[in-house]
């Protein structure tokens, strides 16, 4: 693992005015040779704040694969929290506290690994035909989480924004997330985008009657509404399609959760209920990304001619 000169990484200037050795792994090396931005914290701790696109808590971590094999979006189903507590004869709230701590280990590596996306699909707008009880808790578990969270996350450069029908979210909720995505706005590292409320066919619908309003106003002819005027009507249309979707708790289906954006995405199953799901089986799964053959309708031999 090389190792650098701290004060001098790309005009990085420790806070503290010592020079520090820092090692580097290969995703900070490669990351400094594209962003003249990104700095490591040094040994002793030292970061600045804002000023770097990412700022990294660790001098040493992880690293899966071949960056450039790496998923530029992944999304992923967080199933079986309430499995995992009722195995434990635990009221099911006490699996999607146990929950909390696999996304933050996800998010750090995804920011981490240099992924540029991550949505996580935290409630579904199928999720309010569960117990009432169970409801409530999960959206209070939701302003605790937002509220612990966000001050770590801005630390980290990593800009957090929510997608779904806030129509059904309390008031409070919703001034939460609207602090969040504003304090967060400017950071550029990585996006993680959380589903609240969210499902696919009300995305669909949602960008169908925005393109009806235009089409009405007549600032858009019918024959000119394409796959890429719809997808630019979605949520997360600045945002590339999910190269992975990643679903835990053994279930086999994508629970009309993006399902426009997930249209030639991988898709990745496993048993692990997700309060277990932690970094190397996060791992696991990009690494079995990277060993898939990407098509998009063409046949193995032309993609090979063309690499």
């Amino acid at each position: 693992m090389p190792v650098v000169d701290a004060l001098t990484v790309r005009g990085h200037v420790s806070p503290c005015k010592q020079t520090h050795r820092v090692a580097l792994c290969d995703v900070v090396r490669v990351r400094l040779a594209r962003d003249p931005g990104y700095a490591s914290s040094c040994q002793h701790g030292c970061r600045r704040r804002k000023s770097h696109a990412f700022l990294l808590r660790r001098t040493t971590m992880t690293t899966y694969q071949d960056r450039d094999r790496s998923p530029r979006h992944v999304a992923i189903i967080m199933d079986g929290n309430g499995r995992w507590a009722q195995r434990r004869g635990l009221p099911r709230i006490a699996g999607h506290r146990a929950g909390v701590a696999p996304v933050r280990e996800t998010v750090q590596a995804s920011s981490e690994m240099g992924i540029g996306a991550l949505t996580l699909f935290a409630f579904s707008s199928e999720n309010w035909q569960r117990p009432s009880e169970e409801v409530k808790m999960l959206w209070e578990l939701f302003a605790v989480v937002i509220d612990d969270e966000l001050p770590a996350l801005h630390d980290d450069g990593i800009r957090l924004r929510f997608i779904g029908d806030r129509r059904g979210v309390s008031l409070a909720l919703q001034d939460r997330i609207h602090h969040a995505e504003h304090l967060t706005s400017h950071n550029p590292g990585l996006q993680l985008c959380l589903a609240l409320n969210y499902g696919g066919r009300w995305d669909i619908t949602r960008a169908a009657q925005k393109l009806a309003r235009q089409v009405a106003d007549g600032a858009l002819r019918p024959d000119r509404i394409t796959a890429e005027t719809v997808g630019a009507a979605m949520e997360l249309a600045d945002v590339p399609d999910p190269d992975l979707l990643i679903r835990t708790g053994g279930e086999k289906r994508i629970s009309n959760f993006l399902i426009w954006q997930l249209a030639y995405s991988e898709l990745y199953f496993t048993d692990t209920l997700w309060p277990n799901f932690r970094r190397p089986e996060y791992e696991r799964a990009l690494a079995w990304y990277g060993g898939r053959e990407r098509r998009y309708g063409l046949t193995g031999e032309q993609i090979r001619a063309t690499a």
